[in-house]
């Protein structure tokens, strides 16, 4: 169940991807990184296909989309092409995805996306544009001073993002409510979420690949 998500928004986007689709790419990068070809980190995504096809539903192809480090899903949704991006895989950037024709951005570090996203957002209200940001972070980063800070800055300053935080109750292989003695912030208003269960371990397929 997505929660918060815009029912004031039009759909804008009719994404090309399916379910199948999204996991036999990942299935596809999931065998290069078992045969030793991906050298570099990876993290697959599987399990929040459903959620991530009608959230994009909202986002234009104009848009500027911000991820994590498990962005491939989030990046073929946006329009990048999955030739390009399959090429950005091997070469080992993963984790790091930008695509600047398609707005799309992703970083490895924890929360960085966040004042990053904030900030493109300012601009466009202040250059007038139509565009919008979506900033999409894990359960973790969703707990952190940082994105509560850029939250509070939007909100007041009525910034044209959305948050979406996308919770599979761990960071990396921590539980995020024990890290946080049992107790999970409350989702604001404005803010979208969703809850899953990831196919994948947070770190490569759990198989040992020797390079």
């Amino acid at each position: 169940m997505i929660k918060n998500l815009v029912d004031d928004l039009p759909m804008v986007n009719n994404p090309l991807w399916d379910v199948a689709g999204l996991k036999q790419f990942e299935r596809k990068m999931a065998d290069y990184w078992e045969s030793g070809k991906v050298r570099g980190p990876i993290h697959l995504s599987g399990g929040n296909e459903e959620e991530l096809i009608e959230i994009f539903k909202y986002i234009k192809p104009t848009d500027s989309v911000f991820s994590t480090w498990r962005s491939h899903y989030h990046a073929l949704l946006h329009g990048v092409p999955s030739e390009w991006l399959e090429k950005e895989i091997l070469e080992g950037r993963s984790i790091t995805i930008v695509n600047k024709e398609h707005k799309f951005y992703s970083s490895a570090i924890v929360g960085a996306i966040i004042p990053i996203a904030t900030g493109v957002a300012l601009v466009n209200k202040k250059d007038g544009k139509t565009d919008k940001v979506w900033c999409f972070v894990g359960d973790m980063a969703f707990e952190t001073g940082g994105f509560y800070e850029m939250h509070k800055y939007a909100q007041r300053y009525n910034l044209p993002i959305h948050f979406v935080v996308e919770d599979n109750g761990v960071s990396t292989n921590t539980p995020t409510e024990e890290t946080w003695n049992g107790i999970k912030r409350e989702v604001p208003d404005d803010v979208i979420w969703y809850n899953y269960k990831k196919e994948w371990p947070h770190y490569g397929t759990g198989k040992w690949v020797i390079f």
